[in-house]
Formats: structure tokens, C-alpha cells, sequence
């Protein structure tokens, strides 16, 4: 009897140590298939480009974001593909990024416009505001100068916008030459560069520079919200017209995004209304009318006259 129960239990062990053995195997077996799960889901949620737009960076940064973090999602809708804003530190870090084939769609000024067509010459502007084909700059005072024009600008301290700002820097630069003054000799110091427009005007508000230049699109704007301390800066001179801001594609984008999404791109922005994005408020506009690349032939000449085509 004692050999049997012992070798019952010599039996009963043997299949427990089996049945245990089959269960860690299948336990093993499970985790690589939920593993190659866990890849498909995140390989699926990550695949096709996503069409990515960036903007000179001429406005306060939380507007910029929330109006075309806005503008993105309205895209995204309309050509039925993933778009993202990707906001940029300076002009010309837009510049690069666009030449590189990191930003698909931009909105940049005449100048930042040039630099970009003399990278990347297959790019396409397409689409500008209404005034943007007579624009022009403002140069501004501390209130009660005196100032009448252009020439009454020597022997006093300036600033202008961003170095890289067509209504800020390369078309004030171009009118004052005109006038026949010398920037970087007949101001009291050095021409200084804000960065941005609502940055110059707060300078000269200040009283940390007599005169500056800015954008007339952002001067009235800034006027009509009440942001202008009017009792400490004013206008005294507005250019002549030139061609400014635009939305440009960059080129291969029905390559990268599908045939037709070039065209669908340009409908959506060319038919916008109002209503249909927190942009229309932020640019200032009603709607988006046609241009093309030819129309800043005149930035690309005085961009080339003074060395900034780059």
C-alpha cells in the first residue's frame, strides 16, 4: 500500500509540474502578441505627413497661437488631411524651416517672401489681403517732435521693427535712402531693431527712441483697440504703396500630401469668409484675394540693392 501512495503522488506531481510548465508558456506566448499590438496601434496612429503652417512672428505670440491654432483646425476640415501650426522664434528661422520642407504653408511678408521664392523657386504665393497690394509703413514720433517728413529724421534716435520685416525695415530703409537719408549714419546712434511692431511703438511711447517705423495694417489696429497712448506717440508720415504680406505653398505638396491637396489648399484660404476663423480677425481682413510670385518683383530689387536677399 505504501509503494502505491507513493507512487500516486510521484504521478500527481509530474502532472502539476506539466501543467504549471504549459501556463508560464502561454503566459510567454501572450506578451509578444500584445506587443506587436501596441506597435500597429501606434504605427497606425502616426502614419501620413502632417501639413504643417508657420507665420512670420510680427504679433503678440498668445494671439498668433490662438488665431492660427484656430486657422489649423478650419484647415484640417476643409482638406481632410491633419494640420498643425508650428510657431517660429524669429523671421528668418521661417525662412529655414520653409527651405527645408519643415513648413508646407506660410504666411510671410514681401521680403521674407523673396528670401523664401530665391531658396525654394518652385514655391507658389498665391493668396494676399486686399491691402496687402498697397500696403504701406508708418513712421511715427513722440508726440509734439514737430516732425513734417523723411529728412527731419536726421540727428534723432530710431528704431526700426525686425531686420528681417518688409513694412518694419526694408521698405522704411528703401523711402528713407530716398529722402536722402543715410540709416546707418544720420540718426543720433545707431538704428535699433525692436524685434516686432507693437514693440517698436511701445519704444517710442517710452521715450526710449524718438521715431520709429512700423506697419500701417498693425498702427490702425493697434489705434483702434485703444493699445496706442496717443497723448505720447503719434504718425507723421506714411509711405507710398508696395506689395506686402501672403500665403505661400511650398512646393511638392500633392507629392507629399495627395494629389489635388495643393488645390484644395488655395480654395479653402481664396473662399474664406469672416466667420470662419479667429485669422480673418488677427490679419485684419475680410477675405483672401489672388496674387502670384511676380508681384514682389520690386521687394526682391530693393532686397537685392541692400545686400538682405539672403
Amino acid at each position: 500500500m505504501k509503494k502505491y501512495l507513493l507512487a500516486l503522488l510521484a504521478s500527481f506531481m509530474l502532472i502539476f509540474t506539466a501543467c504549471s510548465s504549459n501556463s508560464n508558456t502561454e503566459t510567454k506566448t501572450d506578451e509578444p502578441a500584445k506587443v506587436e499590438e501596441d506597435t500597429a496601434e501606434e504605427t497606425a496612429s502616426t502614419d501620413g505627413e502632417v501639413f504643417k503652417i508657420g507665420a512670420i512672428p510680427d504679433f503678440d505670440q498668445a494671439e498668433m497661437e490662438e488665431a492660427f491654432n484656430d486657422f489649423a483646425e478650419y484647415l484640417s476640415k476643409e482638406i481632410g488631411k491633419p494640420v498643425e501650426f508650428v510657431p517660429t522664434v524669429d523671421y528668418a528661422s521661417l525662412v529655414t524651416a520653409f527651405d527645408r520642407g519643415e513648413i508646407d504653408l506660410a504666411w510671410f511678408g514681401g521680403l521674407t517672401v523673396t528670401q523664401a521664392l530665391n531658396k525654394v523657386p518652385e514655391a507658389e504665393a498665391f493668396a494676399q489681403r486686399p491691402s496687402d497690394q498697397e500696403f504701406k509703413s508708418v513712421f511715427i514720433e513722440q508726440k509734439g517732435l514737430g516732425l513734417k517728413g523723411l529728412e527731419d529724421l536726421k540727428g534723432k534716435t530710431f528704431t526700426f521693427g525686425s531686420e528681417s520685416s518688409t513694412s518694419g525695415h526694408l521698405m522704411p530703409r528703401y523711402f528713407l535712402t530716398e529722402a536722402g537719408i543715410n540709416p546707418d549714419e544720420d540718426f543720433d546712434g545707431a538704428a535699433n531693431y525692436s524685434g516686432s511692431h507693437d514693440k517698436t511703438y511701445k519704444l517710442v511711447e517710452s521715450g526710449a527712441f524718438q521715431t520709429g517705423a512700423v506697419n500701417v495694417q498693425y498702427w490702425e489696429k493697434a489705434l483702434d483697440e485703444g493699445l496706442v497712448d496717443e497723448t505720447k506717440v503719434e504718425e507723421f508720415y506714411r509711405t507710398p504703396d508696395f506689395y506686402d504680406y501672403n500665403w505661400t505653398l511650398n512646393k511638392d505638396i500633392d507629392q507629399k500630401f495627395g494629389e489635388g491637396t495643393a488645390q484644395k489648399v488655395k480654395d479653402t484660404i481664396l473662399n474664406m469668409k469672416k466667420e470662419d476663423s479667429k485669422i480673418m480677425d488677427l490679419l485684419s481682413t475680410e477675405e483672401f484675394i489672388e496674387t502670384k510670385n511676380e508681384n514682389y518683383d520690386l521687394i526682391k530689387e530693393v532686397a537685392e540693392q541692400l545686400g538682405m536677399l539672403n
